[in-house]
């Protein structure tokens, strides 16, 4: 896979975490550019995995400590899965996901119609909105045509 040049994402996030007061460490940094190239919104545990052997002293506490941090500087974007195991991503242009419930998969997608739209005046009184999104849970096409296939035989 070709390295992709992150190098606005990553001075951006030296910002964030040095306007915070947050040292930029090696292990954060690691993280980060971990969840910058990933494509798969993966765990806490698939972004340890990924990690341990380059970072040998990294802790899975300290990846899930990490991104608890990272999400409230809103430096990635936490995705409730159904397994109630939560996803992650860097925070990138504005989309919406689907989450297959065969494979666990999460897709990105884009709905022009949904980011234009604006949101009922009921919100108000509830609160101020931070984000709105959309989690669409279904099966995804790899996933149905597999179960068309055993339903064949």
């Amino acid at each position: 896979m070709a390295a992709k040049n992150f190098q606005p994402q990553l001075q951006r996030f030296e910002q964030i975490c040095k306007d915070a007061g947050l040292k930029v460490t090696h292990q954060r940094l690691e993280i980060y550019r971990e969840l910058l190239a990933a494509h798969d919104h993966p765990s806490a545990e698939a972004i340890y995995k990924r990690l341990e052997k380059r970072l040998p002293s990294l802790s899975l506490d300290t990846v899930y400590r990490t991104l608890a941090t990272f999400e409230q500087l809103k430096l990635v974007y936490r995705i409730e899965t159904v397994e109630s195991q939560a996803r992650y991503e860097a925070f990138t242009a504005r989309h919406h996901h689907f989450l297959c419930k065969t494979c666990s998969q999460v897709f990105d997608f884009n709905w022009q119609h949904f980011d234009t739209m604006q949101l009922p005046d009921d919100l108000n009184t509830i609160g101020a909105v931070d984000h709105a999104n959309v989690v669409v849970h279904g099966i995804c096409t790899a996933c149905a045509q597999s179960e068309e296939k055993t339903c064949a035989i």
